[in-house]
């Protein structure tokens, strides 16, 4: 096993499963209590993973998810250089004349396309493409930006969970299983269909019904021209012939044999390439400057630390540990033990990445067939893993790559994104969601 190869290696002897625990707990709670900047608390936690022993660099390079790092940054660098056209204004000021300036119907309309493109794309470039038009939209009806952009990270979530291409726990799953595109949305389509529909419900009572836009500001944002708002017309033609063939890989990606990272990073050189074509070298080097400075980059160092981290809990075994004791638990009865996996996967994958926790409890999951007559009987298993892992990253600020991606741009943009207040307000949310999925899962399969 993976364990004893790093055991001797360790500080001091220690044993790796509990050193690399610690790591993670303390790293955590660094996290929560917000005195350092988590980027730096990650990137500590990660350096304490390698120097310790419980990793070395090589794993350490092994853990970091280069699909979802280069999906980040290439898509931070197409949306830099896109809203440089004035495209996210344009569409900004066009949904706000079709929600007639209600803040309420922003709120809900802003939820529902975030969860469809969430379906279509993955959740992480769609939090990229609706983040600045949804600071624009408030920045122009004067209203407090927070209701807006939390309730997109809970929408690109819960409509991730839709289909195979949404959320990477999906694409995992339908890797591992041959599940299809159309399967997903046939069995996980109609509870998401609830969830968010209960979600909107939930945004108006806490927010929608107290949000109010004075009648001038309204008045002066119905008054504007969307087409207007376009100041750069070749590079907004450039950068929407580049996202139609992003998008169009996205969706393709499974069968061109291609990651989404891939794809993206090949996206944003390729909108790069246009945009500095014909331009002398002073102003190419200025241009390239200027987009670069515009990514995350305290969003993707957090990645980098935390992949690390949790690299780390899993080479020493905890990953393992907790899923067999999760089988073990449940005696082998399928409505136990499909319940167990729906609500263990969401309580995990809000404070650990939802994707090595997915892709340890694959083969566990598929070593249970004969105990269910073989791999049809898994099925609920499968959808129950699903729902946990998509919708449980809605449970912390930390829980999902989409989550930290908005919390990026809303700080960049003067708007805090804190661990414990988030927390408290969208983890009995994240609850709701299960509690529908729970009840969707036993009445349907169970």
């Amino acid at each position: 096993m993976e364990v004893d190869a790093v055991s001797h290696a360790t500080v001091f002897g220690l044993d790796p499963l509990w050193l690399s625990s610690a790591i993670l707990i303390l790293s955590y709670a660094s996290i929560m209590t917000e005195r350092v900047n988590r980027a730096i608390v990650a990137l500590v936690g990660a350096g304490v993973m390698i120097i310790s022993g419980v990793l070395d660099q090589n794993h350490a390079v092994a853990g970091i998810d280069f699909n979802t790092i280069a999906l980040l940054t290439g898509m931070m660098l197409l949306v830099a250089i896109s809203k440089r056209s004035g495209m996210f204004q344009y569409v900004a000021i066009w949904s706000a004349k079709v929600a007639r300036g209600s803040p309420w119907g922003m709120l809900a309309l802003l939820t529902v396309v975030t969860a469809v493109a969430s379906a279509l794309l993955d959740n992480v470039t769609t939090v990229l493409l609706m983040a600045p038009v949804t600071l624009v939209i408030t920045q122009q009806l004067k209203v407090p930006p927070y209701p807006f952009l939390f309730t997109e990270i809970l929408a690109s979530n819960i409509g991730g969970t839709a289909t195979l291409i949404g959320d990477p726990p999906n694409i995992i799953i339908g890797s591992a299983t041959g599940l299809t595109f159309n399967d997903f949305a046939l069995n996980l389509g109609p509870v998401v269909l609830i969830v968010l529909a209960v979600q909107i419900v939930i945004n108006h009572l806490i927010w929608g019904r107290k949000m109010q836009v004075a009648e001038a500001d309204r008045a002066r944002v119905l008054a504007f021209r969307p087409v207007e708002a376009i100041n750069d017309r070749p590079l907004l033609w450039k950068s929407l012939f580049v996202l139609a063939l992003v998008i169009g890989g996205f969706i393709l990606a499974h069968s061109i044999h291609l990651e989404p990272g891939s794809i993206a990073m090949l996206g944003a050189a390729l909108l790069l390439l246009l945009e500095n074509l014909g331009r002398s070298g002073e102003e190419q080097s200025h241009a390239v400057h200027q987009t670069f400075s515009e990514v995350e980059w305290i969003t993707i160092f957090f990645f980098v630390g935390l992949f690390v981290i949790v690299a780390g809990v899993e080479h020493a075994g905890l990953l393992g540990l907790l899923a067999a004791e999760l089988i073990h638990l449940t005696g082998g009865d399928l409505t136990t033990t499909t319940l167990a996996i729906l609500w263990a996967s969401a309580i995990l994958s809000a404070i650990i990445d939802n994707i090595p926790f997915v892709a340890t409890m694959i083969p566990v999951i598929k070593d249970m067939a004969p105990t269910f007559g073989g791999p049809e009987g898994l099925l609920p298993l499968w959808w129950a893993l699903s729902l946990g892992a998509c919708l449980g990253g809605n449970g912390t600020l930390i829980g999902a790559s989409a989550n930290l991606t908005v919390a990026g741009i809303g700080e960049r943009a003067g708007v805090p994104f804190r661990f414990v207040p988030f927390l408290l307000l969208a983890f009995p949310m994240m609850i709701v969601s299960i509690l529908i999925s729970t009840a969707y899962v036993y009445f349907r399969y169970l």
